[in-house]
């Protein structure tokens, strides 16, 4: 027998349409945003809307707003879903040019607001300052335990030729379809992680790119979701400060610097050219130095779309000695935005500004490789990792020997010191058992990723391990 309809498994996502060229029309003045425009044009395609439901599914169970619904399709596992949906438009319509960040606490707070009533999110926004926006709130929300997705349209929907059908449509089954509890930004077939992409052609459907981290999900004949990158939090708060950019150029002045980062600027970005570099007079170099020193959070960045600041040339170090923050891989945008949020919270002190700024909140920069020492004489027959972790999780007289240097100690269990923490990934012995199938000691701490090991032990299919936890 055909499945009914209410057999078929739904999802209630909530649309954020804050504006956007998705929602133009062509006008004497040329593209204007038109009110209601967008959800008449949805509920009128069979493709966003099966007309056959609206009897079932005239309204929102959980909120007072028209809803629509999906015709069925088949989700991951073979499951029969619909994706029930709300629109909550925004009165005016904004072009993302004029998107501030007072817009941005709007976006993070009817989330908030309507977080209990909804399985997803999406935000229909501009593709300007698109990659803004998605930064911002992979900072917004923290905690963040349901699928956010920002997209938008180089094309208009009312244009008959578009790519607003394909980039909404994506967003709204990858977000009633799976968990993917991240601030993502969704254009052009592919799901990006928020605060990896920045805009780069103002013409070309295929707008935005991630040039340091791979895509979470490639939408093709097949949906197929990057898992081991994808990352897992959970509460949400805000932030309410803005700080600016400064891009470094031939023959700048110190006079420039210094009055860019004049009293009462609390933060700035630095770009730098390729690796993290700058030119090596004094004067500019003690510019930088005179406000760090005063308490300005300096942060290095390339003005290169792909790669990341380092200490590699003497041009580089210079300015770390001088007191600026590396800033890693990160994006202009995603930098920008982090050092708004952490400027943004009066219990964090300077230092810890500083040294948070370098560390991966929300995926949104990549931690350099470890450099292991060689092995020393004094060291002598020490265990090869592997062996070291296989014989404490056996309970053997076997020890993880703790090097002096780390700042996390270790915790005997067992016969072995199994959970000290890696300090470049910080993963304990036990992810790394989990994901060989091997368990013990405590399960509750997490890595860079923010991954336990017992969410490894699952996702690698070790139902043993998984049943005796």
């Amino acid at each position: 027998m055909p499945k009914t309809a209410s057999a078929v498994s739904s999802m209630e996502v909530l649309i954020l349409n804050t504006g956007g060229t998705i929602n133009m029309i062509l006008g004497q003045r040329g593209y204007v945003p038109e009110p209601y425009f967008l959800t008449e044009s949805l509920r009128t395609q069979n493709r966003f809307h099966d007309p056959l439901e609206e009897s079932l599914f005239s309204h929102s169970s959980s909120a007072q707003l028209p809803s629509m619904i999906t015709p069925r399709s088949t989700a991951p596992g073979g499951i029969q879903k619909r994706v029930r949906y709300a629109v909550l438009e925004w009165d005016p319509l904004l072009d993302s040019s004029n998107i501030e960040i007072t817009d941005w606490i709007r976006i993070a707070t009817e989330i908030e607001l309507n977080y209990a009533a909804f399985d997803a999110f999406v935000i229909l926004h501009g593709t300007d300052t698109m990659s803004y926006t998605s930064s911002a709130l992979s900072f917004l929300l923290e905690d963040l335990g349901k699928t956010v997705i920002v997209t938008g349209a180089q094309i208009p929907l009312s244009q008959l030729r578009n790519d607003a059908v394909d980039n909404l449509l994506g967003a709204l089954v990858l977000a009633g379809h799976y968990i993917i509890p991240e601030c993502c930004l969704f254009f052009n077939h592919t799901l990006y992680r928020g605060n990896r992409v920045s805009k780069i052609s103002s013409y070309d459907l295929n707008a935005f790119a991630s040039p340091n981290f791979p895509p979470l999900v490639n939408v093709g004949i097949d949906i197929v979701v990057n898992w081991n990158d994808v990352m897992r939090q959970t509460s949400l708060r805000r932030f309410r400060s803005h700080k600016a950019t400064l891009r470094l150029f031939p023959g700048i002045t110190a006079a420039t610097v210094r009055a860019f980062l004049a009293p009462e600027t609390q933060g700035v970005v630095l770009e730098t050219y390729g690796a993290g570099n700058a030119p090596q007079r004094s004067d500019l170099v003690g510019a930088l130095k005179e406000a760090c020193d005063r308490g300005v959070v300096i942060v290095s960045i390339s003005q290169c779309a792909k790669g990341s600041v380092s200490d590699a040339y003497e041009t580089g170090r210079s300015l770390l000695s001088a007191g600026v923050v590396s800033g890693g891989d990160m994006t202009p945008e995603c930098a920008l935005t982090k050092l708004s949020y952490l400027l943004s919270k009066p219990e964090l002190s300077f230092s810890e500004v500083r040294a948070l700024v370098g560390t991966p909140l929300r995926g949104e920069l990549t931690r350099p490789v470890s450099v292991i020492p060689p092995r020393s004489a004094s060291q002598g027959h020490r265990q090869q990792p592997r062996e070291h972790l296989r014989g404490a999780l056996a309970g053997s007289p076997a020890l993880l020997r703790p090097d002096p240097r780390q700042t996390r100690r270790n915790i005997a269990i067992g016969g072995g010191l199994v959970n000290c923490v890696e300090p470049a990934s910080r993963r304990s012995p036990l992810h790394s058992a989990a994901l060989n199938g091997s368990a013990g000691a405590l399960v509750h701490l997490r890595d860079s990723l923010g991954h336990t090991p017992l969410y490894y032990a699952a996702r690698q299919g070790h139902e043993q391990v998984v049943e005796v936890w």
